[in-house]
């Protein structure tokens, strides 16, 4: 596959740069982005671009319509834009200015990068035929999930296949990282309230001790994983918040648990399902206490469409050749994108922003995350370069691929 080489130019790229950190400063949680929505829309329509629309609650899309070649086809990119309910520590001159939040995902790095493939396509919508549809999706994070209202607002109804990116702080920077098949984990989470009886902390006999039944059940979640499940079938259960109690003197009756549970297929993750449940009714009948254990069912994992993983590989050979593409398998994060893998073909594409010397070394979700933001540049032009090389392909026709051949 002969890819289409994009250069960003210059003024979009310092633009991008700008745009991040002024995200960064100013982040917002999920199903809250408003001002982010606005400030993104008044930097698009500062490019030109005027045909933006409202999305998902606090999201946006447009169209970048090429002019040259006719086309009937449609891509679409997605940027998430939230960010999560984390105190910032990265010490970056461009911290969080909004206390408890923090872009320690990297979504402002996606919609800067969207920005500039917006911004650069626009420029240069004479060399290209087809619709690239940019996509600003709030709500990653949290539900309800952005992803699912893009689709159920039928914007992928008229697409053909979908591309997004994620900021990668395992993977050397300026890297690109991308594999064929399942490429995230499904993510669902549960809540627990276990039920005992209080007592006066000098008398624990006298009740039944909350804490320390739900101290034993984080304990005994985990043997699911390590003692039940084949190391090569992926599962992750995470307890990630517990709750209990408010005085020195005083044993709590109730205690509240919650967490996720990532699985890597139906069935292992009908099976996390049944075994939390069991594990959890079982250790609260033995202490004499009771529990309620309420599971959601969040997004499925991304599959990336074989012949999609094809063009991005082919996409980041020709913006950043060979030796900084890698055909990597996925890893253990959930992503909305799910959403829309499952409705047309995708790609799911990880861009490595780790750097030693620029201090990029902290992981997703930590409070010290940082984004070696030279990698942004190599990130738009290879989402660019494979919406446009997309684009040039032929249309599908009866026995053919969803990509085609390229066009000469």
């Amino acid at each position: 596959m002969n890819a289409v080489a994009v250069d960003i130019d210059t003024s979009i790229l310092d633009r991008m740069i700008e745009i991040r950190r002024h995200l960064h400063r100013n982040p917002e949680l999920s199903n809250h982005e408003a001002k982010t929505q606005r400030y993104l829309r008044e930097m698009l329509t500062g490019q030109g671009i005027l045909d933006i629309r409202d999305v998902a609650g606090f999201g946006l899309a447009v169209d970048i319509i090429g002019t040259g070649r006719p086309s009937n086809r449609k891509v679409a990119i997605r940027a998430d834009i939230d960010a999560l309910p984390i105190e910032e520590e990265s010490g970056v001159e461009y911290a969080s200015i909004n206390p408890g939040v923090m872009h320690a995902c990297g979504h402002d790095a996606h919609a800067a990068m969207a920005f500039a493939v917006a911004a650069q396509l626009h420029q240069s919508r004479a060399d290209f035929g087809g619709t690239v549809r940019l996509i600003f999706q709030p709500a990653e994070e949290d539900e309800p999930s952005g992803g699912k209202r893009v689709v159920e607002e039928g914007l992928l109804d008229d697409i053909d296949a979908a591309i997004c990116v994620h900021v990668d702080p395992y993977t050397a920077s300026g890297k690109v990282a991308v594999g064929a098949g399942p490429y995230t984990l499904a993510c669902d989470t549960f809540d627990v309230l276990v039920t005992g009886s209080a007592a006066h902390a000098a008398k624990p006999y006298e009740g039944i001790d909350a804490i320390a039944i739900a101290c034993s059940m984080v304990g005994e979640l985990q043997k699911i994983v390590s003692r039940e499940i084949d190391p090569y079938d992926p599962l992750v259960i995470s307890v990630t918040g517990i709750n209990g109690g408010s005085a020195y003197n005083v044993i709590p009756g109730k205690v509240s648990l919650k967490g996720t549970i990532r699985s890597g297929s139906d069935t292992t993750r009908a099976r996390a399902w049944r075994r939390v449940r069991e594990i959890l009714q079982g250790m609260a009948a033995s202490h004499g206490a009771s529990v309620q254990l309420d599971i959601h069912r969040g997004e499925s994992g991304v599959v990336n469409d074989a012949e999609m993983t094809e063009l991005i590989l082919a996409s980041a050979k020709a913006c950043v050749g060979a030796d900084n593409v890698l055909n990597m398998p996925g890893w253990s994060i959930a992503d909305d994108f799910a959403y829309y893998s499952q409705k047309r073909p995708s790609v799911y594409f990880r861009l490595g922003i780790r750097d030693d010397e620029a201090g990029s070394v902290f992981p997703l979700h930590h409070p010290r995350f940082r984004v070696d933001e030279s990698a942004l540049k190599v990130g738009a032009a290879t989402l660019a370069s494979a919406a446009t090389t997309f684009l040039q392909m032929q249309p599908e026709s009866p026995g053919q691929s969803i990509l085609g051949a390229v066009s000469t």
